[in-house]
């Protein structure tokens, strides 16, 4: 059975932290970008990571920031893993990395009229790139960056890449066990749709959260596109993503 790997993105509270980590959340994602309410500054991500016990991942999330930037926050956060949810070019991403000697994870926004191919190629271009990159994030498309709660068409994920993509846009509890039943992805990224309010996560959500991905990985693996009702397309939650 694959147990499909769960971020928690967008903690601020230490009391989060240790919410997601008694939960079994294997990454947590700190927001370097200062217009998200869920923003932390280096020193206030380094006190949670600091908080973070072995194994469990925290990864830093930053938007078209430049090398300097990055490198900034990554002398007083000691972050494992960038997420580059901007408009980062191929090159820009691989001098990120390598300025900073981090792996990075490169966030896809999904259009309605994305096709698999699109994103084979766009995986391949990043991959080629550098040799820091370590994986896609598919997100849902909105004019801002971060997620407006909204899912994409999962069956847009070609077969031979769900196995390596991190899952994310308008995961929920509700909606969680279908999520991971129909796309079988690497990992799965949630923010809002367990919190209580922008940057306050609520334990129980997350807790709640963790159980429905469990309950699909014990779940017998079906095709993607043999199940057309395992792909909701147009619910929402009430807070962005980030």
């Amino acid at each position: 059975m694959h147990r499909t790997r769960i971020k928690i993105c967008g903690l601020t509270r230490l009391d989060d932290v240790e919410a997601a980590v008694a939960a079994g959340a294997d990454a947590l994602g700190l927001v370097f970008y200062a217009p998200s309410p869920r923003a932390v500054a280096a020193a206030q991500a380094a006190a949670l990571i600091a908080a973070m016990p072995p194994f469990v991942t925290p990864v830093g999330l930053f938007v078209n920031a430049t090398p300097a930037e990055v490198r900034a926050v990554t002398g007083t956060a000691p972050i494992a893993l960038l997420q580059l949810h901007g408009d980062e070019t191929p090159q820009q991403c691989a001098d990120i990395a390598a300025a900073v000697r981090l792996p990075f994870i490169r966030v896809f926004r999904v259009k309605p009229a994305t096709t698999g191919a699109e994103l084979l190629e766009y995986e391949a271009r990043y991959r080629s790139a550098s040799t820091w990159y370590a994986g896609l994030l598919l997100d849902t498309f909105v004019d801002a960056y971060g997620g407006a709660g909204k899912v994409f068409d999962w069956s847009l994920i070609p077969k031979e890449l769900a196995p390596r993509v991190v899952l994310s846009g308008g995961l929920s509890v509700q909606n969680a066990t279908d999520a991971v039943v129909g796309v079988r992805p690497f990992a799965v990224d949630i923010s809002s749709g367990v919190e209580q309010a922008k940057g306050i996560k609520d334990a129980r959500k997350i807790a709640d959260f963790v159980q429905a991905v469990r309950t699909a990985d014990a779940t017998p693996k079906e095709d993607p596109h043999d199940s057309p009702e395992s792909h909701p397309r147009h619910r929402r939650e009430d807070a962005p993503s980030h």
